[in-house]
């Protein structure tokens, strides 16, 4: 029997399908082994090394100490079981760095005694499968080198620089080599857009009419010099550029120039120009592509997206193949069967005329070499149309996406006749030149591929010399001025990034590799250092307090081009051109380049201070307003003055936070000292105060241990309407409504962390709004107790494919969660509830049943399973890899006690310098 090892189940189970008996292929679910996590994963061996936190043994080569994660040991422990059986390996892992890697590490823990292979595919289709395994290789320890020295060199760089952010700028903070950059890029762009000064300009338009069309016509000059535009402005001064001189309007100039051009018909034309140009169809998707079109086209995560792609390459459905090549590869190559399969189809469904030959593209993306063809499907016959009703929505759309992107890769240009037509006013012995601009497509070319032959904008006939107006051009019915008009306009700041254009940044940098680009993005958010707004990106207070950390102490380590030869240096690593050790010395303890990470580090520490941020300067005094990073808010104050703070509210990001809204903010909190009146019957003060969660109540002032009673007042509410007599109404709360005649408890209305509520036995349901609580009856309080958990069913999937009981999604307190009356699973909050698949699904459930029966979540009945859950796609399928099925047919054991003590007990031993063949010299293993 041959085993053959991939990443995940999906793949294993569509490539079973194309094997005979001899065979049997099992999943790895991804990673086994990694670097520690944490100081608790640590081997004992070395917990007391200098360097053990590290995980790496910067004191013999770099040696990574490795160890099995908790979460493999028992896929593990089935693999070894399928290996007894076996006569022959064959690792099928993905064909980038990561997925040689990831054989490489199968081959260092389960120690095979029988032969080992290694097969590569770019899509996981009979043909191709048939051709890997004729075609069996050797693990290319380049690559492994390539992704270790990679893996190693992100640890140094985070491990080392984070502790300097807890230091100085607040705890369980990370710095991580791209993620660092990235978010120094967001914070760059607002501080450009920070810097931005407006500039107010005007421009004149003309409406002309003729041979039953209408059309603009937009002055371009007045007196023979040209008008000035939003690009002739200096965006940091709102001044006009040095150099050629721009006419700039403002309003009273720009009306007496279209009241006098209305007024001095007829025009004449005084020059027409007509070419033929041509438009060329983009190249087919590479990761990063893929990940902007799917952005800008479908409003899809990076994240997102790649789930879909990974569904499709893996196949989807009933569909016994992978509809999609693999998806993470930054080349543009077609292979030619592919080239030779899309030209047929071209012919046949446009027609000859559509086809142009093979296109081949060149990849341009620095160090390129992640796979070795672009993202097309695996078959271009199979059209959209044909899929339609076997994908779900957002496999569909992407695929659809990738399908056009192919297909018009290959198609013939399309042809357009432009044409310019300028048209010369006199007004008061001065020339006023219009230009009026149209397009025709005569040849759609691959643009018929999308449904659309593009825009036309028609002119009508024009010659030189032609009258334009007045009452000649309108007996010989020519064409006629019908109106001229003013508009005023204002520079805009430069826009700021979004989820498709950082990706785009970073690719055109260098920095990264475009199967990381998904996971920077989502991290940068995740963590607290961008936040979206509008599909925008937005610094937060946090990531420019590091960005601008990092930028003035270790700016080298930050730097775009500095991150982006490093990327260099690792290509060539994976080409053999680069010693991996050397490459990690020189970064870390230093070289030519530079004294080294460790030596900027020690020596720079002490000067470093505790960030502050710039807002503005106070009119009245002049002092500064600068916004510091406190253990868990952030505030602002009066430079000097540290009775003028205040806390910044959770949501006021940078964009909203002027000058004048800090001192709004300061105010507040200096008007909030002063009590709205006294409580009658305690004689305690009352006072209306702001958090970092919005304005509240408070009774009294805090004595020692003992917090004073506060009431939330809602992130809205308007202080100036808080009164002394809705203060006292809200501070009567929690109020008694009634007993319930069943269980002779009481029942209460109060207001809590997350608004009005009802209460019975500590079962808490909410109510719409704080008037309320004061009106609600008993029956009301109870009916809502009692229907609390009938939660608002978000989407209906359908049965579960084993049990046939109903699978829907519902909106939780804490977030969507599918569940099927009996178990219910969460679904991650940065995962969008309408992209989760039945499969997805099922995985949630089964993990959530495992973790409810070894006491860690609990049952249905609106009761969470578990305070956190895993997104779904990947994550949810590696977590309830434990009761899923192989494609063996064997299932692995919940606890696999046996084995997982046999795995267990190699995790304290580091291996000794390997034969090239076998790995790195000087890798420890656990």
């Amino acid at each position: 029997m041959k085993l053959i090892i991939v990443e995940s189940p999906a793949k294993a189970r569509t490539i079973t399908r194309f094997l005979g008996d001899g065979y049997v292929v099992a999943s790895s679910y991804g990673h086994i082994r990694d670097l520690p996590a944490s100081a608790k994963d640590i081997p004992a061996r070395w917990k007391n090394e200098p360097w053990s936190r590290l995980g790496v043994d910067i004191d013999n080569g770099y040696a990574p100490i490795y160890i099995v994660s908790p979460d493999s040991r028992a896929q593990v422990a089935e693999l070894k079981k399928l290996l007894k059986q076996a006569d022959e390996i064959l690792l099928a892992t993905d064909e980038d760095r990561e997925g040689e890697a990831i054989s490489w590490h199968l081959l260092e823990v389960l120690e095979p005694k029988v032969p080992v292979r290694r097969i590569t595919f770019h899509e996981i289709t009979k043909d191709a499968i048939t051709a890997a395994l004729q075609s069996p290789r050797e693990i290319d320890m380049e690559l492994v080198r390539a992704q270790e020295g990679r893996r190693i060199l992100d640890r140094l760089y985070g491990y080392s620089l984070s502790p300097v952010l807890w230091k100085k700028v607040r705890t369980k903070l990370s710095a991580g080599r791209v993620q660092s950059v990235a978010v120094r890029l967001v914070v760059e762009k607002e501080e450009e857009r920070q810097r931005f000064r407006v500039a107010r300009y005007c421009d004149v338009e003309a409406t002309l009419g003729g041979d039953g069309l209408e059309f603009p016509a937009r002055l371009l000059s007045a007196g023979g010099t040209r008008l000035a535009t939003s690009k002739d402005f200096d965006p940091e001064t709102g001044q006009l550029k040095q150099g050629e001189a721009r006419l700039q309007l403002d309003e009273p100039a720009a009306a007496r120039l279209a009241a006098g051009a209305a007024a001095s018909v007829p025009w004449r034309v005084t020059a027409v120009d007509r070419k033929e140009t041509t438009q060329r169809p983009a190249p087919p998707f590479t990761t990063s592509t893929l990940q902007q079109a799917a952005s800008g086209r479908l409003k899809m995560t990076p994240q997102r997206v790649m789930r879909v792609a990974q569904r499709l390459y893996e196949g989807v459905g009933d569909f016994r193949e992978g509809l999609i090549t693999y998806m993470r590869t930054d080349s543009l190559t077609l292979s030619e069967g592919a080239l030779a399969e899309t030209a047929d189809l071209i012919r046949d469904q446009f027609g000859p005329e559509y086809t142009q030959g093979p296109r081949r593209y060149r990849t341009q993306a620095k160090g390129a070499q992640e796979a070795h063809e672009a993202i097309r499907p695996t078959h271009v016959s199979r059209t959209p149309a044909a899929v339609a009703g076997r994908l779900e929505k957002d496999e569909l759309a992407v695929y659809t996406l990738i399908w056009n992107r192919t297909v018009a890769s290959q198609m013939a240009d399309a042809k357009l006749d432009k044409t310019a037509a300028d048209l010369a006013a006199q007004v008061d012995g001065s020339e006023l030149l219009f230009r009026a601009n149209g397009s025709v497509v005569r040849f759609p070319g691959f643009l018929k591929v999308y449904g659309d032959r593009g825009q036309d904008t028609l002119l009508p006939a024009m010659q030189v010399g032609q009258a334009i107006g007045g009452e000649a051009a309108q007996a010989a019915g020519g064409i006629d001025v019908l109106r001229v008009a003013h508009a005023a306009h204002e520079t805009q700041p430069p826009a700021r990034y979004t989820e498709a254009s950082l990706i785009k940044k970073l690719e055109e940098e260098g920095i990264g590799r475009p199967s990381t680009y998904a996971s920077v993005i989502a991290t940068i958010q995740s963590r607290d250092y961008v936040a979206k707004k509008g599909g925008a990106l937005l610094p937060t207070y946090i990531g420019i307090a590091v960005t601008h950390l990092l930028r003035e102490h270790f700016n080298r380590y930050v730097d775009v081009a500095f991150t982006a030869r490093m990327e260099e240096e690792l290509d060539q690593i994976a080409e053999g051109k680069r010693d991996w050790v050397e490459f990690l010395d020189a970064f870390y303890r230093g070289g030519e380049g530079g004294a080294g990470l460790a030596q900027d580090i020690a020596s720079g520490l002490d000067r470093i201070e505790f960030p502050r941020i710039h807002v503005g300067d106070d009119p009245a005094t002049g002092a500064p307003i600068v916004l510091r990073i406190g253990r868990n808010y952030v505030s602002v104050n009066v430079e000097g003055d540290d009775d003028r703070r205040a806390t910044v509210p959770v949501d006021l990001l940078i964009d909203e936070l002027s000058p004048e809204r800090a001192l709004d903010l300061i105010t507040q909190r200096d008007r909030s000292r002063e009590p709205i009146g006294r409580h009658p019957e305690t004689g305690q003060d009352i006072y209306v105060l702001t958090g970092p969660f919005g304005p509240y109540l408070q009774l009294g002032q805090q004595e020692g241990d003992t917090k004073p009673k506060r009431i939330s007042l809602g992130a809205k509410t308007d202080l100036s309407t808080i009164d002394l007599d809705y203060a006292l109404r809200l501070l009567s709360l929690p109020r008694v409504i009634g007993t319930d005649p069943a269980s002779g408890k009481p029942v209460r209305a109060g207001l809590g962390r997350f608004g009005p509520y009802v209460e019975h036995e500590r079962v808490f349901a909410s109510v719409a709004s704080v008037d309320e609580l004061f009106t609600v009856t008993l029956e009301q309080a109870l009916d809502r107790i009692r229907n609390k958990n009938r939660r608002p069913v978000l989407r209906e999937l359908g049965p579960h494919p084993e049990t046939g009981l109903p699978l829907v999604i519902c909106k939780g307190r804490y977030g969507p969660y599918v569940t099927d009356g009996k178990v219910n699973g969460t679904i991650g909050r940065d995962t969008d509830p309408e992209e989760i698949t039945v499969a997805e699904a099922v995985s949630l459930l089964a993990a959530a049943a495992e973790r409810a029966a070894q006491g860690g979540g609990r049952p249905a009945r609106g009761r969470r399973v578990a305070k956190k859950a895993p997104a779904a796609g990947g994550a949810a399928r590696r977590t309830a890899k434990k009761t899923a099925k192989t494609t063996a047919g064997s299932t692995v054991k919940k606890t696999a006690k046996k084995a997982a003590k046999k795995t267990t007990k190699k995790a304290a031993k580091k291996a000794p310098a390997r034969k090239p063949a076998a790995g790195p010299s000087g890798t420890g293993t656990a």
